[in-house]
């Protein structure tokens, strides 16, 4: 069963998604919050598989209530996927580096809803291509300073093919196939890559492959 906390301060959003997720057997809300406080409180008091976070609210924005709950070691079982009424919101790239697993526009069709809540439980990027790439144009294609440690230094050739794959956007079987290794070993390279750059989740793993220039963003 995949538990869910909302952390909406609308309402009737938070009705909404809740009256779709109901419907689900393998989805289960577990609480809903009107604030980010009120979210972190209660992401403590149920541990969540997935948290679905406004943007924009009242007392703690969802970029704070983000960093909150990525900074908790007793939480780290929490996906974060931030919702915003906009897919160019500037504030999306800064959730994602605060910790979030990813995010979605709250205009999104309810299959594709329903599905980024199951890949986010499972702890897989969730980053939606087209309006990624144009937030990675924007906000991560300008060249590091050059005394910035990417820790990148530290992975294998291998590890770092790995790193591409999975800021392009492929899942562990397709960079099994692309590296024509098994999806177990692809697993392992993602996950050491991981622990090496301190990479909370596969988000965190696409910004920093973005942000270190091992991977160039593509034109719209």
């Amino acid at each position: 069963m995949i538990r869910v906390l909302l952390v909406d301060d609308q309402p009737l959003i938070r009705s909404g998604f809740r009256a779709l997720l109901d419907l689900e057997d393998d989805i289960e809300v577990v609480a809903e919050a009107s604030d980010g406080s009120e979210g972190l409180e209660f992401a403590r008091e149920h541990l969540p598989d997935v948290a679905l976070v406004d943007i924009r609210m009242p007392v703690v924005d969802g970029i704070e209530a983000t960093r909150r709950i990525a900074a908790d070691p007793a939480l780290a079982g929490v996906h974060v996927v931030i919702l915003t009424n906009y897919g160019l919101d500037e504030y999306v790239f800064h959730a994602l580096r605060a910790g979030a697993a990813g995010f979605l526009v709250k205009d999104v069709v309810p299959e594709d809803f329903l599905h980024a809540v199951r890949v986010a439980a499972r702890g897989d990027a969730l980053l939606a291509p087209s309006i990624t790439r144009r937030l990675i144009n924007r906000y991560v294609a300008q060249p590091l300073p050059t005394d910035t440690d990417t820790g990148l230094e530290g992975l294998t050739t291998r590890e770092r093919e790995a790193v591409v794959l999975v800021a392009r956007g492929l899942s562990n079987n397709e960079i099994a196939d692309r590296m024509v290794i098994s999806p177990l070993t692809a697993k392992t390279h993602v996950n050491r890559a991981m622990a090496k750059l301190r990479a909370r989740d596969r988000a965190q793993l696409v910004v920093l492959a973005y942000e270190s220039g091992l991977v160039a963003p593509r034109s719209p």
